[in-house]
């Protein structure tokens, strides 16, 4: 079951990047822009190449990781020394949520414009928390 689990995030994964984190205008008479992790980070890299290089590290490369390698730690692929470092990895990626969720309580306190969540974040939100739940509930076998 916690193998069929990772397996199911690896496919989460990549559509949580894509489906819309939120919607953001600056007055309510315009549509709203759907920002997901892939365009928010197209954006960064054409102003900001070092910042878009660490959010592409925490959103998607340490939960990726962290699947991979859970997943081969649950096949018998990786050692039960390397626990661990899946513990690390599950912390980094949370720090994508506290980074998304920031930005988005800045925006809604500065009264500025419109700020609304998309199920993008809810879908992203709900791989982490499962990523930590499944590397939680695999212990090394003894």
């Amino acid at each position: 079951m916690l193998i069929l689990g990772n397996a199911a995030l690896l496919l989460l994964y990549p559509v949580a990047w894509n489906a819309p984190l939120l919607r953001a205008g600056l007055l309510p008479l315009f549509g709203l822009s759907e920002i997901s992790v892939w365009s928010g980070i197209v954006s960064l890299w054409e102003t900001d190449r070092f910042l878009a290089s660490i959010v592409v590290f925490f959103a998607i490369l340490a939960p990726y990781a962290k699947t991979l390698a859970l997943l081969a730690f649950q096949t018998g692929f990786l050692v039960p020394r390397a626990k661990p470092v899946l513990t690390w990895f599950g912390r980094l990626a949370m720090a994508d949520i506290f980074l998304i969720s920031l930005y988005i309580a800045i925006a809604k306190g500065i009264g500025i414009g419109r700020v609304e969540t998309g199920w993008g974040l809810y879908l992203f939100t709900g791989c982490v928390l499962a990523s930590l739940a499944l590397s939680h509930a695999s212990k090394p076998s003894a």
